[in-house]
This record gives structure tokens, sequence and C-alpha cells, in this order.
């Protein structure tokens, strides 16, 4: 079940920054509505990870319609040319 606190409660801070676990973000509401998450840093990075990897993939696949696909025998070469390189 999902931690919510109004964000007054950062007053006290070390209370709110104790339920802040991994896998377990803390939410934080202002004036009744949802506007901060306080995540631990190893969820962060995984958080940010998928993200950079997300738009990553749809920056491939936008090439891929914009200027054609290669196939998967080309793709091979060139990875084998660029690891003896």
């Amino acid at each position: 079940m999902p931690l919510i606190k109004p964000v007054s409660d950062l007053r006290n801070y070390p209370d709110v920054l104790k339920g802040v676990k991994v896998g377990q973000p803390v939410y934080l509401t202002k004036n009744g509505k949802g506007r901060y998450v306080l995540l631990d840093i190893d969820d962060y990075s995984v958080v940010e990870s998928a993200t950079r990897l997300g738009v990553e993939l749809m920056r491939g696949r936008i090439s891929g319609e914009s200027e054609g696909w290669i196939s998967s025998q080309a793709m091979r070469e060139h990875f084998k040319e660029r690891v003896n390189a």
C-alpha cells in the first residue's frame, strides 16, 4: 500500500525519510493533490536507466521508420567489424 503524506509533514523530515524504503516511495501531497515523490536513490537509478533506455529505443524506432531498417545479418557484420577493430 502506498505511503501518502502531506508535504507539511516534511517539517519532521526524519519521520518522512524513515518511510522511504527500497521499492516503496513516499508520495507527498499539496492541497490534497499528489505533488512529489521521495525515492530511495537505488530506485531512482532504476527509473532513470529505464527512462534513458526507453528514449534510446524510441530514437532507434524513429530512425528505422524514417531512414529504413537494416537486416539482422548487416547488423551482425557491423558489430563484428567494430569488435575486431
